[in-house]
């Protein structure tokens, strides 16, 4: 009974596994010419994967009746949330390849299957109950994106940045697994439940080492500052659809991860590792803004753009309460729909043969030549910078408030200040393509998906989302409110 009860939770992953294995049989049976076909069957196990956990997050579920196999893997609210959002962002990465890949000839029926392994992955990453579990989530996850990041086998720039995800990634894997190595020494446990137990009293010094290793190799998946070294050049070489799935999948499984750990597995003892996650926050909030001010690619100033919103992501993480933690989901979801709007739009940048274009020249002039483009990717960027009227903004809101709430007035007044230098590479892109000479290089034509997928996020970016507040506010309390449980 305990069995069934236990593979009745995983349903989502179990699914996700058996159409995975379907998938590339197809794949190997029929070869590139069913990509489209198979792209299509990952798309709806991916929605069905959703409607697997949605109910989940709906009725806040939590405790001993959503753990399986003794507490490694936990079906809760909070592990929904992630998941949807994680499923989602997958389904759109497999939406927006085809007319990319497609022009280049090389739409390869494993980039589903990839996708699919990926999400699998990332799925037992925010269910992860025990550090074992969360390292198979989380080599599972890893070991699919090394392969996406290289998937044009053509492209000098693809195998590079695959080769330096793959390197970089096993340094944090090393670095993950002797953290793991030394809490599970100084517990004795590697159950989270167990393990915040276990620090509930006084932090031995090799505990303390054992939880700085353990966030050091985290630090690596969100690229958080010092950690962020591989981030503008995998964003940079890898497929614009897998990097679109980097920024969004990728970024949330691995922020669900860490919140699971820190606040479950660590949360007895905060103050030990909450001055980590303040350096990690505001190195990463103003490291991301410098970095980007130079930047001549939009793919490399996405790429700081994610490290400078980590940092804010971080910040309430830092404060290491239910609200912080609500915040953080709340601008996850919309820090999501921005990256996804984001390169979306960079992949309708093309030319008139359908070549991609990546320079932040090519978009001087955009509003003259391509309006409707150039109006979406602006509220994409002021939305970025937290500029209001534009949904961007309530994510930063609510993280600072959380922190003001908690007595860090000094840390949303540092965020606060060096946001201020972000926004000037957002309104650069603006500048730019409102008020430069057009070259009017983007003439090609835009796919449907990549269209929709625009129209449904410049949508949720602007004064609209903030219908949705409520609504979304509250979904995220639910959330975050099952790690504190155990606390």
């Amino acid at each position: 009974m305990d069995l069934a009860h236990s593979l009745r939770l995983i349903a989502p992953e179990e699914t996700l596994s058996i159409a995975s294995l379907v998938l590339l049989l197809v794949a190997a049976w029929s070869g590139d010419k069913a990509s489209r076909l198979i792209s299509i069957l990952a798309v709806a196990v991916l929605v069905g994967c959703m409607a697997l956990v949605a109910p989940a997050l709906c009725y806040g579920l939590s405790g001993p009746d959503v753990a399986a196999f003794g507490g490694q893997y936990r079906a809760d609210a909070f592990a929904a949330f992630a998941k949807l959002l994680i499923y989602g962002s997958s389904a759109a990465a497999l939406i927006i390849a085809p007319a990319f890949f497609d022009r280049l000839g090389q739409m390869r029926a494993e980039y589903p299957v990839l996708i699919l392994l990926a999400a699998l992955g990332m799925g037992m990453m925010a269910s992860a109950g025990d550090l074992l579990t969360l390292y198979i989530g989380l080599e599972l996850n890893s070991l699919a994106s090394y392969v996406l990041a290289a998937l044009l086998r053509n492209d000098g720039r693809s195998a590079e940045s695959g080769l330096k995800y793959f390197v970089l990634g096993a340094l944090a894997s090393g670095i993950l697994l002797f953290g793991v190595s030394l809490v599970y020494g100084f517990t004795g446990t590697t159950s989270f439940a167990g393990i915040n137990a276990a620090l509930s009293g006084n932090l031995a010094a090799g505990a303390l080492f054992g939880i700085v290793f353990v966030l050091a190799g985290l630090a690596f998946k969100i690229a958080a500052v010092p950690f962020h070294m591989w981030t503008p050049d995998v964003y940079e070489g890898a497929p614009t659809p897998v990097t679109t799935f980097f920024a969004t999948a990728s970024k949330a499984s691995a922020l669900a991860l860490l919140m699971r750990v820190s606040l479950e597995a660590f949360g007895s003892q905060a103050d030990a590792w909450r001055q980590i996650v303040i350096f990690a926050a505001i190195a990463s909030i103003v490291v991301g803004a410098l970095g980007a001010i130079g930047q001549s690619n939009i793919k490399r100033l996405m790429a700081y753009s994610s490290i400078n919103n980590v940092g804010f992501v971080l910040i309430g993480l830092a404060v290491a309460t239910p609200q912080g933690a609500a915040a953080m989901l709340t601008y996850l979801v919309i820090y999501i729909a921005m990256s996804l709007g984001g390169f979306v739009a960079i992949l309708m940048l093309k030319d008139e043969d359908g070549r991609p274009l990546e320079a932040i020249a090519d978009l001087s002039g955009l509003s003259r030549t391509r309006p409707g483009l150039a109006l979406a990717l602006a509220m994409i960027m002021f939305s970025l910078a937290g500029i209001p009227p534009l949904f961007g903004f309530w994510g930063k809101f609510v993280v600072f408030q959380a922190a003001v709430q908690a007595g860090f007035v000094a840390l949303a007044a540092i965020g606060i200040a060096a946001s201020v230098i972000g926004a000037f590479y957002y309104i650069k892109i603006v500048k730019i393509m409102y008020f430069d000479e057009p070259v009017d290089t983007v003439r090609g034509r835009s796919d449907w998906a990549h269209t929709a997928l625009l129209v449904i996020t410049a949508v949720f970016m602007s004064p609209l989302g903030y219908l949705l507040t409520k609504w979304l506010d509250g979904l995220a309390q639910t959330a975050a409110s099952v790690l504190f449980l155990a606390a």
